[in-house]
């Protein structure tokens, strides 16, 4: 099996070698993260369907909240070495000091969109879905993660997500009170 995970990483970070390709992968690793958060946020003051995308807002930061927070945990029990560290990888940035399993950045970006895909928010989901293929992809193609990782992370944040979507329930006093704030 880890055979064709470093076959798959290696062959996804081989493509490498555009300059112009590399920055835009280089800036969609560094940025794709932030960016998406900040445009799950701006959601809170616009739309029609005010209370229900509010909700699906809380469950996305919430999702992306525990899903990060499971990575933690798993941390404890997996400490798998970075692709570039055992030379299947070349690194388009700076080495990175944490393990490689789970990814956090596929983590958290699968997060806002299986938390979107859960609450039925078909546009949102397409959105934030395209967004955390492009983020997680571009983790390997920097080299940065096995291909493994990255599905880890999209595991992870699925699981997340359906934990929030049972815990968390639309149009309970404590939904009310939180999608009522600003």
């Amino acid at each position: 099996m880890y055979e064709l995970d470093a076959v798959m990483t290696e062959w996804i970070n081989g493509i490498a070698g555009n300059p112009i390709v590399d920055r835009l992968m280089i800036l969609i690793s560094a940025y794709g993260v932030p960016l998406l958060i900040a445009l799950v946020a701006v959601q809170w003051w616009v739309g029609e369907r005010r209370p229900e995308t509010r909700h699906a807002l809380v469950a996305a930061g919430l999702t992306f909240v525990v899903g990060l927070g499971i990575n933690q945990v798993i941390l404890l029990f997996v400490s798998r070495v970075r692709p570039y560290d055992a030379e299947v990888t070349k690194l388009l940035v700076n080495r990175s000091n944490d393990p490689s399993f789970p990814s956090d950045h596929a983590t958290a970006v699968f997060a806002i969109a299986a938390a979107f895909t859960l609450q039925r928010m078909p546009g949102q989901s397409l959105f934030f879905l395209l967004g955390a293929i492009l983020v997680s992809f571009s983790r390997v193609y920097i080299g940065t993660h096995y291909v493994s990782d990255v599905m880890g992370g999209v595991l992870t944040a699925v699981f997340a997500a359906i934990l929030v979507k049972t815990l968390y329930r639309p149009e309970t006093r404590l939904d009310r009170f939180v999608t009522g704030i600003l």
